[in-house]
């Protein structure tokens, strides 16, 4: 089995804003069946698509994907780790955290261009 992978939000925007297809170019880099999402993931994307056309597609193909459950248990690993960072002076968007979360408890390293996740220990991040 391949490895599992949490795209970042800004993955998708980065595409849209590129006039690429997202789907497409994603899946040229990882499986559908190794792609893991999460809520906040899910969120940003659709709330930025502009046709209806666009979201339709774009909620089908998260629909496919693993989701991450964001359950109390998860919620606590949140405010910790955020705790953590921020006694450390890195203080990052609470977004950041959630996803970092929802990916280490999915076993899934972040394909992201967003060098926030580099500060959270124990993260596998891999590049777009």
């Amino acid at each position: 089995m391949e490895q599992l992978v949490l795209i970042d939000s800004n993955v998708f925007i980065d595409h849209f804003h590129a006039i690429k297809d997202p789907i497409r170019e994603i899946l040229r880099k990882v499986d559908l069946e190794n792609v893991v999402c999460c809520g906040v993931v899910k969120a940003e994307v659709l709330r930025g698509v502009k046709s209806l056309k666009a979201r339709s597609r774009m909620e089908d193909f998260f629909a496919l994907t693993q989701m991450v459950s964001t359950s109390a248990q998860l919620w606590d690993q949140v405010w910790k780790l955020a705790w953590k960072l921020d006694r450390k002076g890195r203080v990052l968007p609470l977004q950041d955290i959630v996803i970092a979360c929802c990916a280490m408890q999915a076993g899934a390293a972040v394909m992201t261009s967003d060098k926030h996740f580099s500060h959270i220990p124990g993260l596998r991040v891999i590049g777009p």
